[in-house]
């Protein structure tokens, strides 16, 4: 089992197995999508009012941002804080979007409810890709959106490592026909990432007994590839806008 998010690895859920009879209910793969949106629900609630309130929250923007991490980190950390506090991480990370969205919407009207339509069909298509075999998440299948989920990862550390010291990064300044093919291709491996995400539930909850605490976990852990697929299609959509 494997998956390009580096959330949903095998140690995670080793912690949380039912090694004894007190499990008190077990994780399944529908239970892990009804919470699934149910956060959805909430960083959606999270983006209206972020959108909304900008002006007036927009110099909270970094704090809340700050605090969503380290809600994260805890629930990374201590799993079994995730029905707890995954619904506050969606909720305060639909705030930040809210805001840089709003951000965007200065500058293109409307397309930050375009961004939130196509990351929600994109969802909603690689749920039903999965679910009806479309495409097989083969070995090879899951090696090959894993590298590339790793190029991109070492691409935007770098990248951020570089700016940090004053190098100029022209994929996030400039709004080249490279850069948007290159951000549209993000976006096709960052979509891809959800059905290794599904299979790897699905695989486990097959298998082994996990108890129901960690379907908020899993959750959470999908809403990780949902933020980074959301801001690179408003990049995109940024892009082509400009053009």
């Amino acid at each position: 089992m494997a998956s390009g998010n580096p959330l949903f690895n095998e140690k995670a859920y080793e912690e949380a197995l039912c090694r004894t009879q007190r499990c008190e209910g077990i994780m399944t793969l529908q239970g892990t999508i009804n919470k699934a949106f149910f956060l959805l629900f909430l960083c959606m609630t999270g983006g209206v009012l972020g959108f909304r309130h900008y002006q007036a929250w927009g110099a909270f923007l970094i704090p809340i941002a700050l605090v969503c991490l380290a809600l994260a980190l805890t629930v990374i950390f201590t799993k079994k804080t995730a029905p707890l506090l995954a619904p506050f991480y969606a909720l305060g990370e639909g705030l930040v979007l809210g805001m840089i969205s709003a951000s965007f919407s200065t500058l293109y009207d409307g397309i930050a409810g375009q961004a939130v339509t196509i990351t929600l069909l994109v969802f909603l298509l690689m749920l039903f890709i999965y679910k009806t075999g479309l495409i097989r998440v083969t070995r090879g299948f899951s090696t090959g959106v894993i590298a590339a989920t790793g190029a991109v990862a070492l691409f935007y550390v770098g990248s951020l490592v570089l700016m940090f010291f004053g190098i100029h990064v022209s994929y996030f300044t400039e709004n080249t026909t490279t850069n948007l093919i290159i951000n549209i291709i993000i976006c096709v491996i960052a979509a891809l990432n959800f059905l290794l995400d599904f299979k790897f539930i699905d695989t486990l909850t097959s298998e082994v007994a996990v108890p129901k605490f960690m379907e908020w976990y899993a959750a959470f852990s999908l809403m990780v590839t949902l933020v980074w697929l959301y801001l690179d299609i408003l990049r995109a959509l940024g892009r082509s806008r400009s053009r």
